[in-house]
């Protein structure tokens, strides 16, 4: 019985097939043709095959411009020499980076979809055109950064939550009543190197900037101090222009002004009563002027730190140029005070004249050569 049943188990192996090992793949391509179900005919040992598809559980990819890089909702353009604004900026970005290119125009919808967008920097383009309502969409944009560019005004319809504006070294001429219209918001603005003169800086202009603390309109053609400047101001720069006096009018209201930069001017005079217009002064830039004597009201004033008078053209100093007679009225003593390259002969200058000076280091005097 043994041996009968060992050779059908012998004669059943002869007849079955070779064995073929299965690639993982085979299962998912296998077809029972001739089924006429298309579930049956897709159907394998691990059940109906799908056409593979995205996985569900997967994120979609993230939207990046070509050849720049995106990293936590900032997005990096910079030094590519592109001539247009990219597209496909993701929708969550909130600092964009252009700079160093080559793009010439702002066009209406280039930034349609960042309503998120929290610091766009352009500088150092060739940016002449900027359209009407390319900026509109921008409602929470602080940070504008459009210098060394090659714009003739002031771009249209700019955020009204901007904080911090840099547009300076453009070739921009004019800056009208309405250009800072409804920016309240703004804490920082520079507008320096660009071909304005004291005719092209409307009256008013800067009226709605209400908590502005720092403007710099340097090396520009402007004759004289802006008229209506925001009383908010704690820093004000107009250095290397062409102002050639400076009256008390001119600063009257800006009684929080710390720090007022006016060298390298044509400044021949500071009219009196100027220092008590701005009694929390405490640094005050004169240098590479035209003065002819310490500016007046200098031993008056409680807080004035930092006094810069070097080359300019002041033949004499007095014992109370700078220190009242009695040091109880001066609230904050001198740390610097320079008069180096002026005509004044420094051995004659009495010590007393110093006599509110913080220490003698802060005293530059030098001496006075001719050209």
């Amino acid at each position: 019985m043994r041996s009968a049943c060992l050779s059908l188990l012998l004669v059943t192996a002869c007849w079955a097939l070779p064995f073929r090992q299965s690639d993982f793949l085979d299962f998912m391509m296998e077809d029972e043709a001739g089924s006429g179900d298309e579930t049956v005919e897709r159907a394998g040992p691990l059940g109906p095959h799908v056409p593979p598809q995205g996985d569900p559980f997967l994120p979609p990819e993230p939207k990046c411009p070509f050849r720049c890089q995106c990293h936590l909702r900032v997005v990096q353009c910079s030094d590519l020499g592109l001539k247009t604004i990219p597209e496909n900026i993701p929708d969550d970005a909130t600092l964009l980076d252009l700079q160093n290119n080559k793009i010439t125009e702002i066009k209406e919808n280039d930034f349609k979809n960042l309503k998120g967008l929290h610091a766009l920097i352009l500088v150092n383009n060739m940016i002449s055109v900027i359209h009407p309502k390319a900026l509109s969409p921008l409602t929470k944009l602080q940070r504008l950064y459009l210098s060394k560019n090659m714009l003739k005004d002031m771009p249209p319809n700019m955020p009204k939550s901007l904080q911090e504006l840099r547009i300076h070294e453009n070739q921009i001429s004019k800056i009208k009543k309405a250009s800072f219209e409804g920016m309240a918001h703004v804490i920082v603005m520079e507008l320096g190197s660009n071909p304005l003169k004291s005719a092209g800086i409307d009256d008013g202009a800067f009226v709605d900037l209400k908590r502005v603390s720092y403007i710099r309109i340097a090396d520009t053609d402007i004759t004289e101090i802006p008229k209506g400047l925001p009383s908010s101001l704690s820093e004000l720069h107009l250095d290397g222009n062409k102002i050639t006096k400076v009256t008390a009018a001119s600063v009257r209201g800006l009684k929080q002004l710390a720090k007022l930069g006016l060298s390298y001017n044509q400044i021949s005079s500071v009219e009196n009563g100027t220092m008590a217009n701005v009694p929390h002064l405490r640094e005050l830039h004169l240098d590479n002027n035209a003065l002819t004597v310490v500016p007046p009201g200098l031993s008056e004033h409680k807080y004035i730190q930092v006094i810069y008078l070097h080359v300019n053209k002041i033949a004499s100093v007095g014992t109370e140029d700078f220190c009242p007679p009695g040091l109880n009225s001066k609230k904050a003593m001198y740390s610097g005070i320079s008069l180096f390259s002026n005509p004044v002969p420094y051995w004659e200058v009495q010590p007393i004249t110093f006599r509110c000076v913080y220490q003698r280091s802060a005293i530059q005097l030098g001496n006075y050569r001719k050209k």
